[in-house]
């Protein structure tokens, strides 16, 4: 048996009702002013490095390019990198990754 079709208006007033039943169930997050003052200052860190990079050549700034647009992508997410791996990501870009050393000499 084929299911019946919604007209327009019921269509709408599902879509309506649906958007209310979401925002009553939707969870806000509360934060301490330390940590709003840290994420204001780790968002502007970070555009700042993915600003400055943006000239900058080597196969290692994609990735930590990428890595940064991530961290700002994934901002309101509850498990966030702590200072010492975050410092680390802002450095990404810069820091090219250390050469193997090969010893091919017979």
């Amino acid at each position: 048996m084929a299911a019946k079709k919604l007209t327009p208006l019921q269509e709408s007033e599902a879509r309506r009702i649906a958007a209310e039943e979401a925002k009553k169930n939707k969870k806000t997050v509360t934060r301490s002013p330390e940590e709003i003052v840290t994420r204001k200052d780790r968002v502007a860190k970070a555009k700042d490095a993915l600003e400055r990079s943006s000239g900058t050549k080597g196969d290692h700034v994609a990735a930590g390019r990428s890595a940064l647009k991530a961290f700002l992508r994934n901002l309101n997410e509850p498990n966030q990198p702590d200072d010492a791996r975050f410092e680390a990501l802002i450095e990404a870009p810069f820091k090219a990754p250390p050469k193997e050393k090969r010893n091919d000499r017979y």
